[in-house]
């Protein structure tokens, strides 16, 4: 089932239904010395035919977890259950394996980071790519294992990136480096230190993503980073913000969010949000 055995590395379903593309996935995967053992699925059905097993061989990983295996890297389109199906009947184990995608198909970067997935990799994959996807995989096993508080404590922390087509490309960007979004009908225009990306999100889904990390609707069309707030002006027209992180960019808020914006600006040296 693997290329080697290391019983203190991570356990790995790989599931693709092309016999190639899950040979090189196998490869990768087994060659890589965060992992200890790799299984191989030709589908979704038989994924999950493996992640219920009750094979003696895979029982020494169990433990009281619904499945052995740590993470699970799959194709997106496969026949039957796709890889995206097949994500969301992991979402309802007790305790679901880490979920990353490769795959040839960038047009569904988006929705895979909706169901949950930790990373999105485009074929043909490498060594190095997979190395990132691992690490990433090992950091969430770790904050899983310290239990739920210590994963509730760490999520404002974590850096939500988020995927970005153009040109044939997906461009991953990291959430830190948005200055503010502007409402563009069911779109949204992501305002980042070096240019603006579109991206298919509304603008209210991202205001109730982003509302932990600091992030607060100041007009129906804007949603800005309150740590890169340096002024709070008023005229007679009403309020607005000036953002710095960049060339100073002021925007209007209106009159239904200027209270909660005073209220937040205030709050946010305390909650690590506002200017430094």
């Amino acid at each position: 089932m693997s290329t080697r055995e290391n019983p203190a590395g991570l356990v790995v379903l790989a599931v693709d239904d092309e016999m190639a593309g899950l040979d090189e996935m196998k490869y990768l995967l087994g060659n890589n010395p965060r992992v200890g053992r790799v299984l191989t699925a030709f589908d979704a059905a038989e994924a999950l035919r493996l992640l219920r097993s009750d094979d003696p061989e895979l029982l020494g990983r169990r433990d009281q977890d619904e499945s052995i295996v740590d993470a699970v890297f799959a194709d997106v389109s496969m026949p039957g259950l796709s890889g995206m199906e097949l994500a969301r009947v992991l979402t309802a184990f007790r305790n679901p394996p880490a979920l990353v995608f490769i795959t040839g198909h960038e047009e569904n970067a988006l929705e895979a980071f909706e169901v949950g997935a930790l990373d999105y990799i485009m074929k043909p994959a490498n060594a190095e790519r997979v190395d990132r996807a691992l690490r990433t995989v090992e950091k969430n096993k770790l904050q899983a294992a310290k239990g739920p508080r210590a994963l509730e404590a760490a999520a404002p922390d974590d850096d939500e990136v988020i995927p970005v087509e153009l040109a044939g490309t997906t461009k991953m960007i990291p959430r830190k480096n948005v200055r503010w979004v502007e409402a563009q009908g069911d779109y949204a225009r992501l305002h980042t230190t070096d240019g603006s990306h579109l991206v298919r999100i509304p603008l209210a889904q991202l205001e109730e993503r982003w509302a932990e990390a600091g992030f607060l609707r100041i007009h129906r069309s804007f949603l800005v980073s309150l740590s890169l707030v340096t002024e709070l002006r008023m005229s007679s027209s009403g309020y607005s913000v000036v953002l710095g992180g960049g060339p100073p960019q002021e925007l209007p808020v209106s009159r239904r969010h200027t209270r909660e914006l005073k209220d937040r600006l205030v709050r946010a040296p305390r909650q690590g949000w506002g200017p430094q």
